[in-house]
């Protein structure tokens, strides 16, 4: 090596925030392991390398003692007086062995150290990068697919969206555009690793964020996110401010907010209904777009018993349970529900539609 190279450490100091002495105690270590190896001797030795020219020397650290009994560790007294009078027994000799070649060994160990030490800085500043980014949403460009990932190049490195996470109906193929939400970003052996979701509920609550200033600002939170992902999603919000109506905020001027975001979930259906920290008013909002005639709220086994009219029930319950599970999974609520002539005649309570509640929510197909 010479000052050249030494010149080169402190550009990559400078470029890629890589402390030149670190990289110097590196090579050090790498070049002890390499001259042990490639001279085949177990002695102990430091490499010294001149921070202002590069020279490289190799010393034999020898301890200093009556009897030698390992000349490779050890050195008498009367031999280590010949190197200075000041020694004593015990005390560490040094002893210059540099080896006539060893400045090619020691420039391909240090070009190998050098190497690495780039690869590891450029991995920790790319998962510095992302590790702030998990939990929100990236995009990028489909590489390639197995039968268990599609990998997505986000531009210095690939993430893994794992078919499990995909939405139903989600088809990909080469240089595709594909929208995420960053679940994990784990620091492995092989570098930075970024886990990626469609299906995940925060998918939904940030694209709502991005979608809508109200929520970006802080006038209006999102409370709740329940989610079927490619079929049907419900969110729960509520405006800090009177006068903003959080449900109209969501949905838009003609609904354009809220049709951003079905068009970017493939047509995934969206209930926003407006939070309330009335269970009764709250469950009977989540159940949209049913109507509602009457909550019952059983604060010990945390369920509510909602009681619907008799051409309402098919559409509180949804396919498959689809809306009442919904509503359960938003509220955190047990739902039990009712039709009108059901509860009659389970609990004797006689019909009244007149009763409907004013339902303050808004379902989007």
């Amino acid at each position: 090596m010479n000052a050249d190279f030494i010149e080169a450490l402190s550009e990559l100091e400078r470029e890629k925030g890589i402390s030149k002495d670190i990289l110097l105690e590196a090579i050090e270590a790498a070049l002890i392991s390499g001259y042990k190896r490639n001279f085949n001797t177990a002695q102990n030795v430091r490499v010294d390398i001149n921070k202002m020219t590069g020279l490289i020397k190799v010393y034999a650290r020898k301890t200093v003692v009556e009897n030698v009994l390992d000349p490779r560790m050890e050195i008498s007294v009367e031999a280590a007086r010949q190197v200075s009078p000041s020694y004593t027994l015990e005390d560490i000799v040094e002893i210059e062995v540099t080896p006539k070649d060893f400045g090619r060994i020691a420039a391909q160990t240090a070009k190998q150290v050098v190497t690495q030490r780039i690869r590891e800085a450029e991995r920790g500043l790319i998962y510095n990068a992302y590790i702030d980014k998990e939990e929100d949403i990236v995009t990028g460009i489909v590489q390639r697919q197995d039968l268990r990932n599609l990998y997505v190049d986000l531009g210095k490195v690939e993430a893994v969206l794992p078919v499990g996470e995909m939405m139903a109906g989600d088809k990909f193929t080469h240089g595709d555009r594909v929208k995420a939400y960053i679940t994990k970003v784990e620091n492995t052996t092989k570098g930075p690793q970024i886990i990626l979701s469609r299906t995940h509920p925060g998918l939904l609550k940030r694209l709502f964020e991005l979608e809508v200033p109200e929520i970006y600002d802080g006038v209006v939170e999102i409370r709740s996110v329940a989610r079927e992902a490619g079929f049907r999603s419900k969110i729960a919000v509520h405006s800090r401010n009177s006068e903003v109506e959080p449900v109209g905020s969501c949905v838009g001027p003609k609904g354009v907010r809220v049709q951003t975001i079905v068009n970017e979930l493939k047509g995934e259906k969206i209930d926003i209904v407006r939070w309330s920290e009335n269970v009764d008013e709250y469950v009977a909002n989540a159940l949209s777009p049913s109507k509602v005639v009457e909550v019952n709220v059983f604060e010990s086994e945390k369920m509510c018993r909602v009681i619907v009219p008799d051409y309402q029930l098919s559409l509180a319950i949804g396919i498959k349970g689809q809306n009442a599970r919904l509503a359960a999974k938003l509220t955190g609520w047990k739902i039990d529900i009712k039709s009108e002539t059901q509860a009659e005649q389970e609990y004797g309570r006689p019909k009244t539609s007149s009763e409907l509640m004013h339902q303050d929510s808004v379902s989007i197909d």
